[in-house]
């Protein structure tokens, strides 16, 4: 479950248009979601978007948290903040932040990027050290990923079993988050039946996950490229997350049949 609640802080935010003139997301966009494990209501995760500064300059501070609930935190405690600070119009990131707590799992550290001379410096706040490590051009932190790839400018163009790929730092690695279109369809949702894309981020298979192509994520197929679901087949059992509530969009929310 810990892997999970991760990955649904990093796949809750897809959706994509144009790097440079932002057009699916601003200022006071703010998302939750309902996670459940088989038939159990497992917990939540929220997802929003502030302005902060950074250099002198406004910039995008996006939260992420989540948490379990009832029952489940009982049995595996959760409470997890990810943020990140990041340009409005190149979308690079500036500085991270990854505060956790996952069934007695801790992390706590502060990322700064230094993208003209392409490093990051970790400060690990737990074991009181910090390392800087050298990134690749345009890398994107956890968070900041997704966002850049809500505007990015080849989505559109994609065809069924085509992808996009990203330089992404996380846990001191650079990784190739490599995301795969699928295609389209109509979703039913708590809100009503909602044109919606169909991705499937590519995870690596083992002891949490049946195979590379365990999860499936739904995206509106509008302007704002909503995160609507995500599915997720583990090595024991499954997990879903649904968007269940929002507020402070760019665009007009697209539902074809309202409930």
């Amino acid at each position: 479950m810990r892997k999970f609640f991760i990955l649904t802080i990093l796949f809750l935010t897809f959706g994509f248009t144009t790097t440079q003139n932002p057009e699916a997301y601003d200022v006071g966009e703010w998302f939750k979601f309902r996670i459940h494990y088989g038939f159990i209501n497992a917990g939540y995760a929220t997802l929003e978007i502030k302005e902060a500064t950074k250099n002198n300059k406004k910039v995008y501070h996006a939260i992420g948290k989540g948490y379990t609930t009832g029952m489940s935190r009982f049995f595996f405690k959760v409470d997890d903040t990810y943020e990140s600070y990041f340009d409005k119009q190149t979308n690079k990131p500036y500085q991270f932040v990854r505060k956790i707590d996952e069934g007695g799992y801790t992390k706590n550290q502060e990322g700064f990027f230094n993208q003209d001379a392409n490093k990051v410096l970790v400060k690990d706040y737990k074991n009181k050290k910090e390392k800087t490590f050298s990134v690749t051009e345009n890398v994107q932190d956890i968070l900041s990923t997704f966002y850049f790839l809500r505007n990015h400018p080849n989505i559109d163009k994609l065809k069924p079993g085509e992808s996009i790929t990203v330089d992404m730092f996380f846990d001191d690695e650079i990784y190739k988050f490599k995301l795969k279109f699928l295609g389209k369809e109509d979703l039913n949702t708590k809100f009503g039946t909602v044109p919606s894309m169909i991705f499937r981020p590519l995870v690596q298979s083992g002891r949490v996950f049946k195979e590379e192509e365990s999860l499936t994520v739904w995206i509106s197929n509008d302007e704002n490229k909503i995160p609507l679901r995500i599915k997720a087949s583990l090595a024991v059992g499954s997990l879903k997350a649904d968007l269940d509530g929002f507020k402070g969009l760019k665009n007009p929310f697209m539902i074809k049949v309202k409930k």
